[in-house]
């Protein structure tokens, strides 16, 4: 059963996260292959995909959005956009555009950013949102502060937090075609933490990025966490490893539907919206080239047909003329 696992070490303004995809990941995974147009992704996107859903995943739950939150990475090369979505409740959802070959073992750069311009976005999307409110989204390329190419989301994805939100922060992801998974610790920020500091004076309302002696030492022995034990290892087992030697604060787990989820918000009202907006014109131009007009889900791979009548019904309910009596009849 997929889960996420909250927890604190007492005394210091650290706290951590992991989380082990694994239904809603195969799930991901099985309606891709099942797709017989793409077939199956390539081994090293699936490695990507599944590190970027752990991580949207690790990230909505610590900043607790409600709203969806969206990790993209798009760029130059053979993956030309990945993307995953992870909703309030922790329902989730990736996909990749994979365009051209990919060697065995390629990394980031390799896939997404073959002549550095690629870029990674977060974007928040408010569930209700008030009039005129636009998304929040934050951009970064995928180099770092000395246009050095990243091969590993985690070292985007620490780049982006200390530089968009001064925040010290340690990532361990890996992903195979059973399991995504990720290790998330982070300083927790100065503002509001004086209870937590072991002199709890002055200290709380310096800048710590980089200093704190405590946040230090848990991101080392975090960091080596290796792959193949975060995607075999129960979470006891590696938090009982990795810091035998702290109190670590546990929280109740989050599994089941109440935890990391596979779920799709595509539907049939949302695609007839994206038909209205390819307008009357076009709509009438693949009715009469193909007879119906076929959209297809990237995230869960469910298709939706529209005849000439259902494509009639789309603009007249806007009060707008429906396509050409020739094509509808």
């Amino acid at each position: 059963m997929s889960e996420l696992h909250k927890f604190l070490f007492d005394g210091m303004p650290v706290r951590g996260m992991i989380v082990r995809l694994t239904q809603p990941w195969t799930e991901i995974l099985a309606r891709r292959a099942s797709n017989t147009t793409t077939g199956a992704y390539p081994a090293p996107v699936v490695e990507l995909l599944g590190e970027m859903t752990a991580a949207a995943t690790l990230i909505q739950a610590n900043i607790k959005f409600n709203g969806a939150l969206i990790l993209q990475v798009f760029g130059d090369g053979p993956v030309k956009i990945a993307v995953a979505e992870v909703q309030a409740d922790l329902s989730l959802r990736a996909t990749a555009k994979v365009m051209g070959s990919i060697p065995d073992g390629a990394h980031l750069s390799e896939m997404v950013n073959v002549h550095s311009k690629g870029r990674c976005a977060i974007t928040l999307d408010p569930k209700d949102k008030v009039p005129g409110q636009q998304p929040y989204q934050g951009v970064v390329p995928l180099v770092g502060d000395h246009n050095d190419k990243f091969n590993k989301l985690s070292d985007v994805l620490q780049h982006y937090m200390l530089k968009s939100e001064q925040l010290d922060t340690t990532l361990v992801l890996a992903a195979d075609d059973n399991v995504a998974a990720g290790l998330l610790i982070q300083r927790l920020p100065v503002k509001g933490e004086a209870n937590l500091l072991r002199s709890g004076i002055a200290e709380a309302h310096q800048d710590q990025i980089g200093l704190n002696e405590d946040y230090n030492r848990i991101s080392i022995l975090a960091s080596s966490l290796t792959r193949d034990e975060l995607l075999t290892l129960d979470v006891d087992t590696i938090l009982h490893r990795l810091f035998w030697e702290e109190k670590v604060l546990r929280f109740e787990p989050q599994a089941g539907l109440l935890g990391p989820h596979f779920a799709c918000t595509c539907s049939r009202d949302r695609v007839a919206g994206m038909i209205r907006g390819l307008g009357i014109a076009e709509a009438e131009e693949i009715l009469a080239e193909r007879g119906d007009i076929e959209v297809g889900c990237d995230f869960c791979g469910k298709q939706y047909r529209f005849d000439a009548v259902d494509a009639a019904q789309i603009f007249k309910s806007r009060g707008d003329q429906p396509p050409g009596t020739a094509v509808v009849q």
